[in-house]
């Protein structure tokens, strides 16, 4: 695997090795070693989690402000533009965001750490989304910030509005969201 550093320097990009052929490809998708080795993490996931949308669904900023979640994430159908967020206030790259595109294609994943917001939007036909998280799902935690916050000014790749859900619809704006000291 190939691991690379992002802007925010703790957001990684990952590239496994993908061996392919006439008959199709495989690639080892996760390696608790392999991983720990080539990007000094030491995570344990707790939890997989698999969702499926279709084009121009987009979902975040999202974020556990009790029991933080690191993830690693990554597209097995389709193509999303992944969006990692830093929101510690006293990391350098509070506020600064980073975007990937991944899909099944390029087979990238990224290393998302706690302390940092998500988000994804679809832009293929629909898009099946695979990460890991390294705590529990907790419901009272959880958190969202406005997609279209001005302080963060993500550029999305949109051409129209996207679909959110009811929950992303009312996300805080950073400066009135629970953020990480």
């Amino acid at each position: 695997m190939n691991v690379i550093a992002s802007e925010l320097p703790e957001v990684l990009i990952i590239e496994p090795k993908v061996f392919g052929d006439e008959r199709g490809f495989f690639y080892e998708s996760f390696n608790a070693k392999a991983f720990a080795d080539a990007t000094g993490v030491n995570a344990q996931f707790v939890q997989d989690n698999h969702s499926r949308s279709q084009k121009g669904v987009l979902r975040g900023l999202h974020y556990q402000i009790e029991n933080p979640q690191g993830k690693l994430v990554r597209v097995t159908a389709g193509k999303v533009l992944d969006i990692a967020v830093d929101i510690r206030r006293s990391s350098e790259h509070f506020g600064k965001w980073f975007g990937l595109e991944l899909s099944a294609e390029n087979a990238k994943q990224l290393w998302i750490p706690p302390g940092f917001a998500h988000g994804f939007v679809v832009l293929s036909d629909y898009a099946e989304f695979l990460y890991k998280t390294t705590d529990y799902y907790t419901p009272s935690a959880e958190r969202c910030i406005r997609w279209d916050d001005r302080t963060l000014a993500i550029d999305w790749k949109l051409d129209e509005e996207p679909q959110l859900s009811a929950k992303d619809k009312v996300g805080k704006r950073l400066e009135e969201a629970d953020l990480f000291p």
